[in-house]
């Protein structure tokens, strides 16, 4: 077997975890932390023009304050998705988009599905954002299912990103740059 098709299949494992116990969110993607948002009414997000737009409205409807953490899925990474917490399913949406480097917010207008879950601590929206190389999607869930933190719940083939959205009540447990592991790494508690 060449590296390539060994990587690729690397990419695709889907491996049992074990994610930690107790009240806390897990990281729905391996890779690294790309950007970490803080989202308030109170103050104007500082970013670049152009993207602003982007982040309200992919927070819109899920928190007034809270995280917009971005994570990088390298092309080795493993690209299995899991879910972050407990919870419903509350909706799976998949919209169209470009095929932009996913090593940047202007993913966000790449092609892409929003899950959202109800949980322990309200809503929280993922997104499954497709890359470049990444032209390939798989959602595992659906609407009205149970989910388990550490469940897989799809995979982005080939370098991506997953954005996550996380209300203020949470404490991060992770910064800007740190590599995480799906469905081990612990990215805030509550």
């Amino acid at each position: 077997m060449n590296v390539a098709k060994a990587l690729f299949k690397y990419t695709l494992k889907d491996k049992k975890v074990n994610p930690p116990f107790g009240d806390n969110i897990v990281s729905p993607a391996t890779g690294k932390v790309l950007k970490i948002i803080k989202i308030s009414d109170k103050k104007k997000i500082k970013i670049r023009k152009g993207l602003l737009g982007l982040v309200e409205t992919t927070t819109k409807g899920i928190i007034k304050e809270g995280y917009l953490i971005s994570i990088f899925l390298r092309l080795y990474d493993n690209h299995i998705n899991r879910a972050p917490v407990n919870g419903k399913v509350v909706s799976v949406s998949h919209s169209n988009g470009k095929f932009r480097n996913a090593h940047s917010l202007k993913a966000l207008r790449n092609e892409k599905t929003e899950i959202v879950f109800d949980s322990d601590i309200g809503r929280i929206k993922m997104l499954q954002i497709a890359g470049y190389v990444a032209r390939r999607i798989e959602t595992f869930i659906m609407p009205g299912q149970i989910v388990e933190k550490g469940q897989s719940i799809g995979l982005i083939k080939l370098g991506s990103q997953v954005t996550i959205v996380l209300p203020a009540s949470i404490k991060l447990k992770i910064k800007k740059g740190q590599k995480v592991k799906a469905g081990l790494t612990v990215i805030g508690e509550f």
